[in-house]
């Protein structure tokens, strides 16, 4: 990708936020000797989202009480906002634009649609470590090693939740700093420590649905997705390098299946 000379001086490269590398570098998150197989599921089509958030409550109690196998569960939804805890009204720029939905997890408004792909994250932490910001280290270890089959760079913030791809060939919106944008978002919430929600990684959603929120209230930065880099993979083939990603840092999965 072409530098923009004019800039290449004044730009350095943002420090590297050693604290959540360093858990993620020397805390992976496998779950305890004997436990079973993390369940994976893929759903076609365009799930509503008000029927996956009354699924994922289900199979978190299942879990908890022990009558059921945790679960990653992928998805797309149709176009839509959600509000995380966090959301400020303000970042909700066009609220006429799609279905604006009230959820429990943490962050503040992101965007679904076509194109991007969900992944639930239905885990027993008390079967892993209870430890809600190694769990976030190792979701976004999780992000990065997926982004690297792809020769995709991802980078934490440690300011940032999320997964950033920094684009040198776009004029800095932050002075003193190279452009980013924001290829993946997390956003989870734990009930009597199983966790539900969990990542939304951009293959080909149409970027400018995100116009209508300042999405996770960062308006210095923008968005981007695996096609908008240029990449032509299918959604196929970022469901086969989580799947890769997936077992090395949360261990083993079971057999498949494709709703």
């Amino acid at each position: 990708m072409a530098q923009i000379s004019a800039m290449s001086e004044a730009i350095t490269s943002p420090a590297k936020p050693a604290l959540r590398d360093s858990i993620a570098e020397t805390n992976l998150f496998f779950p305890a000797d004997g436990s079973p197989p993390v369940e994976w599921r893929i759903s076609d089509g365009l799930t509503d989202y008000e029927d996956a958030v009354a699924e994922m409550e289900a199979r978190a109690a299942a879990i908890r009480e022990g009558t059921a196998r945790e679960l990653v569960w992928l998805v797309e939804h149709p176009s839509l906002y959600t509000a995380g805890t966090s959301a400020d009204p303000k970042d909700l720029v066009a609220p006429q634009r799609f279905p604006v939905h009230q959820t429990g997890r943490g962050g503040e408004y992101t965007y679904h649609g076509p194109g991007q792909r969900v992944a639930y994250v239905m885990l027993d932490l008390k079967r892993r470590k209870e430890d809600v910001r190694a769990f976030v280290a190792a979701l976004e270890e999780w992000i990065i090693r997926t982004l690297d089959r792809f020769n995709v760079k991802g980078e934490r913030r440690e300011d940032r939740v999320g997964v950033w791809v920094v684009r040198p060939e776009r004029p800095p919106s932050v002075p003193g700093e190279p452009a980013e944008d924001k290829i993946a978002a997390i956003g989870i919430r734990l009930r009597k420590w199983v966790s539900f929600h969990g990542i939304a990684i951009n293959h080909e959603p149409d970027l400018t649905h995100y116009e209508g929120i300042v999405p996770c209230g960062i308006a210095d930065h923008g968005v981007t997705s695996l096609v908008d880099l240029g990449l032509p993979v299918m959604m196929d083939d970022l469901d086969l390098a989580l799947l890769d990603a997936f077992r090395e840092v949360f261990g083993p999965v079971g057999p498949d299946d494709r709703a």
